[in-house]
């Protein structure tokens, strides 16, 4: 029976084939990809992302049912919120200016079968978003012209009554789904200029909404006898956060694109900020004139402004709105299909997905193949499936990248750079000036040379720490972490960190609804769960971060980062247990996936180094000298020539 259990090897090898991290290539600016995104570009697709129906029709449905008058107070919330997650993916966009998003952060920072696993989450969340708003963009234009589209439809095609599929197939959203593909296919300068010119318009509107809303605003709407200016409270704001928080999602489509920017270093960051900054204004400026022009409690949550203007008397206006929201849902699916093929071309140039999506055209030098597949498979779904009970799916998958993205950007600051062994002097021994000894009275035995000769260099210098290493500081009170690798304890504290979260937004969520704590131990529970999450927060500050890169940086790492962590596990546990059972079988075929293809085709497996006959072990001694001993590993028939048996014995000694 114990023949069959796997050795404890075997299962550490298994372990970190799962967590092996990407190698990244000295040139990370060569590209297969043609660098023609300017710093605009990159600027209007980030807008393109974020500022869709939503304002049209979020903004409405917020201020009437959730938080009144005080949407703009979410709003302002949910931007600054959305800012932490949006400087984590501006500094790993400026560091490497790789295409995948989410998906190549992570790979080079945390693990393999988790980059598959939030690659595979962010491809059905595009999936699904570009159909939703497909279908969202052909009810609309039917609601112009008084739904007579879809009277032609169920009159001469039909209608289904089967669960999960629509109630009529909508022809209309898969055909504009296809005329974006083809778009697409032609190439990121194609696809830039007609996101350019629906973003034109969609500003041009929004300017026109602002102008006409404030001119015929009324303050009046927000006084006491309207309900007041928060009539829902705090916890109606907070409620209306975590839903205008999925406004501002949509700007990782710069980072997806940053293997086409010209300069990434400086566009990718530069675009996120403005980028987000102008949309968090648009949406606070349009909920501050959309309930000013007419009370909050009377809004059609449907069609706000356009029935606002309409009821103020300025019933063409209604015409504009809806040119706006049209063009505006237009630069949404162009970023879907932009951003979608370019990360499973990420997945598949790594080998971690099929082959065929790593394919670039020759001339346009986009994936075409993935652009084609994909959009086919978004145009399949926006005609035949009932998106609205997947809509709320889109959330977890984002919520769980930005998780992921944070967690990277704390790993990678408290990460050593990784430093080239010095070539061996003459004779097979290391160069005497490449490594000094430590000066204290225990053997330090090392299995490999070139990985701990930097611990062997520290104790050499105390003035100068590498990233990882603890903090001179902390040293005499914290110095039993002094034995661990550089970004060692940084690394656990992360997970710590992530355990401590989940717990205390668990018992936030479901202390008092689910759980039925009483109150002190839900007390009790918060403190312990607190203290957890903020010791690890200081054991991570305490160690050194890498300092004077090139790039940007986020400010106040760890907090930042740790406060996004926070944020979106309260938002992740706050959606519903259907969206969290679909999101477990997702994960599921996710693994098959990976451990039937991926695992065997990745890159990563390719580079590992195979078995060797020869080991060497590296003994540093106390009296200050670095000693190497070489032993061929051969059958104990056949005994490695020049060298005595007591070799290995001698080594010890």
């Amino acid at each position: 029976m114990a023949r069959w259990l796997p050795r404890s090897a075997d299962l550490t090898r298994f372990c970190q084939k799962l967590n092996r991290v990407k190698t990244l290539e000295d040139d990370m600016m060569e590209t297969s990809f043609n660098r023609c995104l300017s710093t605009i570009d990159l600027t209007l697709l980030g807008i393109g992302g974020m500022v869709g129906s939503g304002l049209y029709v979020l903004t409405g449905t917020v201020a009437k049912e959730i938080a009144g008058p005080a949407v703009i107070v979410s709003f302002i919330i949910a931007g600054f919120a959305s800012l932490l997650a949006a400087l984590c993916y501006a500094e790993f966009g400026a560091r490497v200016p790789k295409t995948g998003s989410a998906y190549m952060f992570t790979y080079v920072s945390v693990g393999e079968i988790w980059a598959f696993l939030i690659g595979w989450n962010v491809l059905l969340e595009y999936m699904i978003g570009g159909a939703a708003v497909a279908r969202a963009w052909s009810g609309y234009l039917d609601s112009i012209f008084n739904h007579k589209i879809k009277n032609f439809t169920e009159t001469h095609v039909g209608t289904w009554q089967v669960p999960f599929l629509a109630h009529y197939p909508d022809f209309l959203a898969a055909a504009i789904l296809l005329v974006a593909t083809a778009f697409i296919s032609f190439g990121a300068k194609v696809s830039s200029w007609l996101n350019h010119v629906f973003s034109a318009i969609s500003m041009g509107v929004i300017l026109f909404i602002l102008i006409m809303g404030f001119v015929l605003a009324q303050p009046k709407n927000w006084s006491a006898q309207e309900g007041g200016f928060a009539p829902y409270g705090l916890s109606g704001i907070m409620a209306g956060t975590a839903t205008c928080f999925y406004a501002f999602v949509g700007f990782d489509v710069i980072a997806a694109s940053s293997e086409e920017a010209r300069n990434p270093q400086r566009a990718v960051p530069r675009a996120i900020a403005f980028s987000l900054g102008l949309a968090t204004g648009a949406y606070i400026l349009v909920s501050v004139v959309l309930t000013l022009m007419v009370p909050w409690h009377t809004l059609d949550p449907d069609s706000a402004l356009a029935d606002a203007f309409y009821r103020r008397g300025y019933a063409w206006a209604g015409f504009l709105v809806a040119a706006g929201s049209i063009c505006a849902m237009n630069t949404v699916l162009l970023s879907n299909l932009f951003s979608l093929p370019r990360i499973v071309y990420a997945m598949a140039e790594d080998g971690l997905f099929f082959q065929v999506f790593s394919r670039v055209h020759p001339r346009t030098q986009v994936p075409v193949v993935g652009i084609v597949v994909f959009g086919l498979l978004m145009a399949l779904l926006a005609l035949v499936f009932d998106l609205e009970a997947l809509v709320q799916f889109l959330s977890i998958g984002t919520l769980l990248a930005y998780t992921f993205v944070a967690a990277s950007i704390i790993v990678l600051r408290f990460q050593q750079q990784k430093v080239d062994a010095p070539a061996p002097a003459a004779g097979g021994r290391p160069s005497p000036q490449s490594h000094e000894v430590p000066s204290t009275g225990e053997l330090k035995e090392y299995e490999s040379f070139s990985d701990k000769l930097q611990l062997v260099d520290r104790d050499k210098s105390k003035e100068h720490r590498e990233p990882g290493q603890l903090k001179a500081a902390f040293e005499p009170y914290l110095e039993f972490l002094s034995d661990f690798y550089p970004g060692e304890v940084v690394t656990v504290a992360v997970v710590t960190l992530m355990v401590s979260a989940i717990c205390l937004c668990s018992i936030l969520v479901f202390g008092n609804t689910h759980l039925h704590l009483p109150t002190w131990s839900y007390s009790l529970l918060l403190v312990l769960f607190s203290l957890g999450f903020l010791l690890s927060l200081l054991l991570i500050w305490a160690h050194e971060q890498q300092h004077g890169t090139q790039t940007f940086q986020i400010p106040l790492v760890p907090l930042s980062p740790a406060l996004s962590i926070v944020l979106n596990i309260y938002l992740m546990l706050k959606l519903s247990y259907m969206t969290w059972l679909r999101f477990a079988v997702w994960l599921l075929l996710g693994l098959l996936v990976y451990f039937g293809y991926g695992i065997w085709h990745s890159k990563e497996n390719l580079r590992e180094p195979r078995p060797q006959r020869v080991s060497a072990r590296y003994v540093v001694f106390p009296s200050g000298s670095l000693e190497e001993r070489v032993q061929a590993v051969q059958p104990s028939s056949q005994p490695a020539a020049g060298l005595p048996d007591t070799d290995t014995d001698d080594c010890k000694r």
